[in-house]
Parts: structure tokens; sequence; C-alpha cells
């Protein structure tokens, strides 16, 4: 029996992504099983290209695990839970004492009847960071219940986080990287391209995204599909792949400006590192060495680099699959030539 699963993986591009992250053209691996994301994320690759460049924000990151002690009563939780807030510095010593690159930045909590829940929020280096927060939460844990002896031990980890789960908190506090890519498209560029106009994307996307998901139920979150470039981005370049989950959350943007399409995607959960677990596989490396994610830069650089490309991956393949959305049959039409392999990226 086989001890790798092989999945098909393909580079396309390049995207012309600007920003202080990156401002340069950019190769873009993707492995799945789903071949129209290929051409998809392709064809908004050239939109890229053609349109200036797309602009990607690193807006804030930090990596999470909450854990649960109990207090004899909710008095004591708050009381303590206020304390903590107030003694950053002092937790941060615990935390240095599992690992020389977690820090702890903030702390949030909720208090559920005697249990009191906290929320640790950690920048991770270059690393995803799930193990290296887990083991920096045991300690502060342990600190904790040496400074507070009336608390008890509950659990390490209490879906406050979240962890791979559908959840308001990470899109309000957030968890990973979260980036923010825009780019103004000229007409031209979407009626030779994208085969439509700006105004049929912008009502698509109220339409689709916006409103779709409203009636859904959706929690924070309003796109076509993240969650394809996002699994296909992580399975080429070694992450976790459940982090999707938490990952696909997010919200498109498509307006009017001037007679030209203003296109945004906002993603607050993108879970990604370039050491750790995984990475030591040839093809990961080489997919890394592709993306210009292995120099050596100061902790993070590398990490926040590569959640830049993913998040302009994702938001090329979007904005691909909206346009196509607009003419009717397109999509259907695509995926049976794409699928039954008449067609290449």
């Amino acid at each position: 029996m086989a001890d790798v699963a092989a999945v098909p993986m393909k580079s396309i591009g390049p995207l012309k992504i600007v920003g202080t992250t990156i401002n340069q053209e950019v190769m873009v691996p993707l492995a799945t099983y789903e071949s129209p994301v290929w051409p998809s994320t392709n064809r908004g690759a050239k939109v890229t290209r053609l349109s200036g460049g797309m602009l990607v924000t690193m807006v804030d990151e930090r990596m999470t695990r909450s854990s649960i002690l109990k207090a004899p009563n909710a008095s004591v939780a708050a009381r303590i839970a206020k304390a903590l807030v107030s003694r950053l510095d002092e937790l941060n010593q615990a935390v240095a004492e599992s690992s020389r690159f977690a820090k702890l930045i903030d702390i949030h909590y909720q208090v559920v009847g005697r249990e009191l829940y906290i929320r640790f929020e950690f920048t991770t280096g270059d690393a995803a960071g799930h193990n290296m927060v887990t083991r920096a939460s045991d300690y502060l844990l342990r600190w904790i219940q040496k400074e507070y002896t009336e608390l008890e031990y509950v659990s390490v980890s209490a879906n406050y986080c979240t962890d791979k789960k559908n959840s308001a908190v990470n899109g309000i506090l957030g968890r990973g990287k979260y980036v923010v890519t825009e780019m103004t498209i000229p007409r031209q560029v979407c009626q030779d391209v994208l085969k439509t106009t700006p105004e049929k994307i912008v009502a698509m996307n109220t339409k689709k995204n916006l409103m779709g998901s409203l009636i859904a139920g959706s929690v924070r979150s309003a796109n076509a599909h993240f969650a394809n470039i996002l699994l296909a981005f992580y399975l080429a370049t070694g992450q976790d792949a459940a982090n999707i989950v938490e990952g696909s959350q997010g919200f498109v943007t498509a307006e009017m400006q001037e007679d030209d399409l203003y296109f945004a995607t906002t993603m607050p959960n993108i879970i990604v590192g370039t050491i750790g677990n995984g990475k030591g596989l040839p093809f990961v490396q080489e997919n890394l060495a592709l993306l210009d994610c292995v120099a050596k830069r100061p902790a993070g650089e590398n990490a926040r680099r590569l959640a830049a490309i993913c998040a302009a991956a994702t938001a090329c393949c979007e904005l691909s699959l909206l346009a196509a959305l607009t003419n009717p049959g397109e999509l259907m039409r695509a995926h049976v030539a794409f699928e039954r392999g008449k067609e290449k990226v």
C-alpha cells in the first residue's frame, strides 16, 4: 500500500502582486483534483498583469489556543480574568520558557457558570503555530494555577480558539493571517479577458455572495468558493488542510469605480507556515522555493509572504468564477471541457 497520496499539481500565473509584503510577479503551485481551478485561477492571474497588479495588505496576524479553568464561582473567575489581562508581561515570561518564537500578544475571556474560558493569542514566527501555541498554553495554565490556587484545570483546548471549526470569533478577533487584496480592473480587461462587464460582476457579487450567503445563514462569510483555492494552495505548500474550515470565511467586495471595477477580498483566517510539520517533503520544499518563501528573512516574513500569495491566488479564482457565472452555461461548459481533458491550463 502506498504511503503517499498523489494529488495532481500545476503552477499557474504569474500573478502580479504589489504591496509592502511582495512587489513582483509570482508563479503559484496548486494541488487539486478539481482541474478547472487551474485555468480559472490562471485567468484571474492574467487580469492582475493587465490591471497594474493586485495590492495585498497584511492587516493582522495571530495564532490562538483557548483553555478552560474551573473557579469556585463566577465571581472568582471574573476577578482572575480581569487580573490576567493586566499581567501580560508576566504571562509572556511563562511563554518564553515554552518557545523561542511564541509571543503572547493578547488574551480574551468568557466566564460561563464557574468556568473561565481564556483565548490566548500569539505570534509564532514562520510556523503556522498549532503545536507551538498548545505548548505555550500548557505553560501558561501551570503558571496561572500557581498564581491562583483556587483554579482547577479542565482542558488546554476549549473550542474558543476556534480551531478547524466554523465560528464568529475567528472572523471578529482573527486566527492566522488577516489579508486583504484589492485591484481596480479596467472595463476593457473585464470585457476582453473575463468576457463580462464590471456592472455584471458587481450585481453577481451582491446577489450571490452577499444576499445568497445571508439567506443561507452563513457565519461571517460571503464568497463563492474560497475553500477551493485554499485547499489547492495548502496541499501544494504542506499546510494543515483542515484549516480551510476557518480559512474559507471571508468577504468579497465588488464596486464600480468610475467606469472600472474595484474588486477586493478580505480573508481574516489564513493559517500557513513555511517551517514545521509537512514542510520537509521534497515537493513542498520545491514549491516553497518557487514562491521564494525559504530565503533568510526576519522571523515571520516568509510566512507573511506565503499568506499574501495565498490570498492573491484565492482572489484570482474568485474573480474568474464570478465572471463566469454572469454568462449562462459558461460554468458547466468549462467544467465539462477541463475535466474531460479537452482543454489545458
